[in-house]
């Protein structure tokens, strides 16, 4: 894609990183539970779902989304930016398998927060993270190595991603050694950084067109998206 190409020398700018920690990455266990949500069951490790309130939000937008063609993939990735860095908050589901594939630490913004990411942003410079659904599109080779564009499909909230060289990247200050010795992890300049040993393979399930859900209790994002407010309009349909 020649339009992202002019990006990948400056992304190390937007998205570096500072010091801080991570708690450690884990694939799924396959030991077998079902969740019943949105009308269909879907089938995990306990330990391994995002909380209810927080994937039914997630499944709103994905369906959302879908219906108006923004997202064509059964992979769904949500981001829980109520818990702490420490925690693993980020899930990837395969939808189609009803399945947790991944769960994994996540870095937030610089100026969102310490240990909990409290303040978010859409503006160039705010070195803040984004709450909102993303799509996920092509992996390059950048400032951090290989990296995923994100870009943002909500109005206001976060579709300058683009412009703030907002990517999925790799980076050395998520992991389990980090959270051991300052407990909590590093901060990206509002990139949601990923453990560099985990992102190759991370990326090549949710690349290409998938959704990311970034959630935060924020009653503004939460009253204005358009993803989390049109089930009635589907329902009519």
């Amino acid at each position: 894609m020649n339009r992202w190409m002019w990006r990948t020398a400056v992304v190390a700018v937007f998205c570096t990183a500072l010091p801080g920690a991570a708690v450690a990455r884990t694939r799924a266990s396959r030991k077998p539970r079902t969740w019943q949500g949105e009308g269909q069951r879907y089938r995990a490790a306990a330990v391994e779902w995002p909380r209810r309130e927080v994937l039914e939000l997630a499944m709103r937008a994905y369906r959302c989304a879908r219906a108006e063609g923004q997202i064509d993939s059964p992979i769904l990735s949500v981001i829980d930016y109520s818990l702490p860095s420490t925690e693993r908050r980020l899930w990837v589901i395969d939808l189609a398998k009803r399945r947790v594939l991944f769960r994994e630490l996540v870095a937030h913004g610089q100026n969102s927060g310490e240990v909990y990411a409290v303040d978010f942003s859409n503006q160039p410079g705010s070195r803040q993270s984004s709450l909102g659904l993303f799509r996920t599109e092509d992996v390059y080779d950048g400032g951090h190595g290989e990296s995923l564009r994100l870009t943002g499909l909500e109005p206001g909230i976060n579709d300058r991603a683009e412009e703030r060289r907002i990517v999925m990247h790799g980076a050395a200050y998520v992991n389990a050694r980090v959270v051991e010795r300052y407990g909590q992890l590093g901060r990206s300049w509002g990139c949601p950084a990923v453990d560099r040993a985990v992102l190759p393979q991370l990326v090549r399930h949710i690349k290409d067109g998938t959704a990311l859900l970034a959630y935060y209790p924020d009653p503004r994002w939460l009253r204005q998206s358009r993803f989390l407010q049109c089930d009635a309009k589907l329902a009519a349909k």
